[in-house]
């Protein structure tokens, strides 16, 4: 018989929610453009809009945000999380920032050039837009089968080593910047990388002097697929699978306010003292002193104990992914169309397979997440046109493969039930998407879009 697994933790406080009415979210979603991003927290019942800072952190952690010692320089609580990426990361530079975006922008000031190349494993949206931002031009070195919604492929995050070659034999491998290497690539789905792969493009990259830099802010699911799906990992701990991926890079960006379990905060962590010296000259400038960047100390204590507390047991990510793949197989039951394999911190619905009656242009996605919200209160967001932007060079909006709702999971936050309430909805406006109605743009940021922008029906 196979057994109920629990989440492995209980309820100690609760934060009330209230359900709307359809005329209430209605009324707010015009208010909003249609715009996800720009609702109230208040008006939303389930929120699913992201998975970053909205984690319940533990009793532990806010025990350790009394000891914050909040000197402005040499602050205890820097050494502490200094401790512990050592420890559990393997890094011995650490460069504190404000949140994931901060280490992106002081590792490409740092390492590009105008004119390098920056190749990748899909983009993401601050990611190639710091790369941008300092002169550099990001390629896609993915598996083809990441662009394709339903491959089955186990680890879809890999990068395409025939690409990556290709890519260094046009340009040189003196104009690569660095390889961006994202664990757990989140536009294709929260997709993982085989250790295999990692290994090879490290390898790979060693014999021409190119660095690996890691976005290894959901290495920690990353760790959990490899052990899942990878020959030989089956018995190994998830914390020795995180250091072995870690131990395959040269440094790695961070956003904690995922895998570590806080709300705010990241860091940029280096092997070569000398970039690290670089980054923490431009961190003063940017963000704050070397000894906090954009940290307070109770901030930094509560994130030591998160990086700890993330792998002290298996139980924690193998719950939180489990929750993941509950929500996204329950879907699948009912013909809900989603990326496939389920990733690992949210389910992505494909929009464009699910409104076949709207083009790429008429922003399948975003009238997609504006419907669920209509119909139930809960909250995603769009990845696909809108998130892709446009083509600093053209003008012309990107058009990217893949054009996905994400359903976002909040660690340690939501019950199965809620995820209930969540598939419910998806499956009901999914009954009744040929009344989805397209959507166009009356506002639009020069720069990522997604966040501020507005929109409003077309016409009939």
């Amino acid at each position: 018989m196979t057994r109920s697994w629990a989440e492995p933790w209980k309820i100690k406080m609760v934060e009330p929610l209230t359900m709307t009415t359809r005329e209430h979210r209605e009324s707010e979603i015009g208010e909003a453009g249609y715009n996800t991003f720009l609702l109230r927290s208040d008006d939303v019942y389930i929120d699913l809009l992201t998975d970053s800072g909205t984690t319940a952190m533990s009793d532990r952690q806010w025990s350790a945000m009394m000891l914050g010692d909040e000197s402005y320089a040499g602050a205890n609580s820097f050494y502490k999380l200094v401790d512990a990426v050592r420890d559990v990361y393997g890094y011995d530079e650490l460069i504190p920032t404000h949140q994931g975006r901060g280490a992106e922008h002081l590792l490409s000031q740092i390492l590009i050039s105008p004119g390098d190349v920056v190749p990748g494993n899909m983009y993401f949206t601050t990611t190639r837009f710091h790369q941008e931002y300092a002169g550099g031009r990001f390629v896609d070195v993915i598996i083809d089968e990441a662009h394709d919604p339903r491959s089955m492929h186990p680890f879809k995050g890999n990068i395409d080593l025939a690409k990556l070659a290709s890519i260094v034999h046009e340009v040189g491998a003196d104009r690569i910047a660095y390889v961006s290497f994202e664990t757990n690539v989140n536009l294709a789905g929260g997709q993982p990388a085989s250790m295999e792969n990692i290994k090879a493009v490290y390898a790979f990259c060693r014999t021409l002097d190119i660095l690996v830099m890691l976005d290894a802010t959901r290495a920690l699911e990353n760790a959990y697929f490899i052990q899942q799906r990878e020959g030989g990992y089956a018995d190994r701990s998830i914390a020795s699978i995180l250091r072995e991926i870690a131990n395959n890079s040269d440094g790695a960006t961070v956003s904690s306010k995922k895998d570590n379990l806080v709300n705010i905060g990241g860091f940029l962590a280096l092997r070569d003292p000398d970039l690290a010296r670089k980054a923490r000259a431009l961190l003063v400038a940017f963000e704050g002193l070397h000894t906090y960047g954009g940290m307070s100390g109770r901030d930094m204590e509560a994130l030591a104990e998160g990086i700890r507390e993330m792998v002290h047991t298996d139980d924690h990510v193998r719950s939180r992914v489990g929750q993941v793949e509950y929500l996204g197989n329950t879907l699948l039951k009912y013909g809900v169309p989603v990326v496939t394999p389920i990733g690992g911190h949210g389910v992505f619905l494909d929009a464009a397979a699910m409104l076949p009656h709207l083009t790429q242009d008429e922003l399948p996605a975003q009238a997609l997440a504006a419907a669920i919200y209509v119909d139930s209160g809960v909250r995603g967001m769009e990845r696909g046109i809108v998130s892709a932007g446009r083509d600093p060079e053209t003008g012309d909006n990107r058009h990217p493969n893949l054009e996905l709702v994400r359903l976002t999971i909040p660690r340690r936050v939501y019950t199965q039930s809620h995820m209930d309430v969540v598939a419910e909805s998806v499956i009901e406006v999914c009954e009744h998407r040929e009344t989805i109605r397209g959507l166009q743009f009356v506002y639009e940021p020069d720069s990522l879009r997604f966040f501020q922008a507005r929109f409003e029906q077309i016409p009939v």
